[in-house]
């Protein structure tokens, strides 16, 4: 099996996330039923909700705060998961409750495993 992480995208507001504490709440259930539909093939590897205070590093100069895209969309949680291939995870990617957001999606990136020898 190989390991893919998935990036969930999110339109953000000036200071934050634009999902509200009712708006948590009411997600959290279709969440745990989401990944949970993954933990139970045994295939969840890990995940987390990201914090929206970040800082971008770059050679020049540090800047505090997210990097968002021009239209203010932003990683807002992964997960990292292992399959048969990629069509499996592009199909529980079909289903996650983030894409209920405007402008929201789910990256899926192959993860590459080192050489250990």
């Amino acid at each position: 099996m190989k390991e893919y992480l998935l990036l969930f995208r999110n339109a953000s507001a000036q200071d934050g996330y634009l999902a509200t504490l009712q708006d948590t709440s009411e997600d959290m259930p279709k969440w745990q039923a989401w990944i949970g539909n993954i933990a139970m093939q045994g295939k969840l590897v890990h995940t987390a909700p990201i914090e929206y205070a970040a800082s971008l590093v770059s050679k020049e100069a540090i800047i505090e705060g997210p990097h968002k895209e021009a239209n203010t969309v932003l990683v807002s949680g992964f997960l990292i998961c292992k399959a048969d291939n990629l069509e499996e995870v592009q199909q529980w990617s079909k289903t996650c409750p983030i894409l209920k957001y405007p402008n929201s999606s789910v990256e899926i990136r192959p993860l590459i495993p080192f050489l250990t020898s």
